[in-house]
């Protein structure tokens, strides 16, 4: 079987309805109980759930033959993996935002809160612009209502958030999307397999 790692939610769901329409179907498969593991020998398939950030470390480790992931967590952690297919889900920015009106004082260090600390700190590297990290888990957007911080790197999807607290995106830095992605050893010994599956979902996208 062709073991996969989905990302829990959403966006795993619905990565799950593309796979079986591209004839990775699983019977077991049902996102609404709480079983983590899902197999369907006639298709060849075993799916189980992991959480988001966790997918590239199944992969990478072999636990997991495939999975899907945001650019954001290749992009932050470099796991030892293969970067198959663009499957053009989950789209947002990596982006800078700040306090409207805001003006960076460049005479110190900028204070940088966030959670993707290796995004952030190249992106200020390649703008020889001296930095703070403020490495946080959650709410980062609260780190400059408080004055912890004057800009924060995350993730910007509608911008809503954003804009109730009275932040702007500054800059943009880069796109997100959900990429596919492989172990390295499974596909030197599963690449006919893999490539198959790769190549339905991107007739299919």
């Amino acid at each position: 079987m062709i073991s996969i790692a989905l990302p829990k939610g959403r966006l795993g769901e619905k990565v799950y309805a593309l796979l079986a329409r591209v004839g990775y179907a699983c019977s077991e498969f049902s996102p609404e109980n709480r079983k983590l593991v899902f197999c369907d020998e006639r298709n060849g398939v075993r799916y189980f759930w992991v959480k988001p950030s966790d997918v590239a470390i199944y992969v990478a480790l072999g636990a997991a033959d495939l999975g899907v992931v945001g650019k954001d967590i290749l992009t932050e952690y470099n796991p030892d993996v293969y970067e198959l297919l663009d499957l053009n889900m989950g789209k947002c920015d990596m982006a800078v935002a700040a306090p409207k009106g805001f003006t960076d004082d460049m005479e110190r260090p900028l204070r940088v809160a966030t959670k993707f600390t290796h995004i952030a700190r190249d992106y200020y590297e390649r703008s020889n612009r001296e930095i703070q990290i403020i490495k946080l888990n959650g709410s980062i957007e609260l780190a400059p209502i408080l004055g912890m911080s004057d800009v924060i790197v995350d993730i910007v999807e509608t911008g809503t958030t954003l804009r109730e607290n009275n932040l702007e995106v500054v800059t943009k830095i880069m796109p997100i999307s959900t990429r596919l992605i492989a172990n390295k050893v499974a596909y030197r010994f599963e690449s006919d397999r893999i490539d198959r599956l790769t190549k339905r979902l991107e007739e299919a996208l």
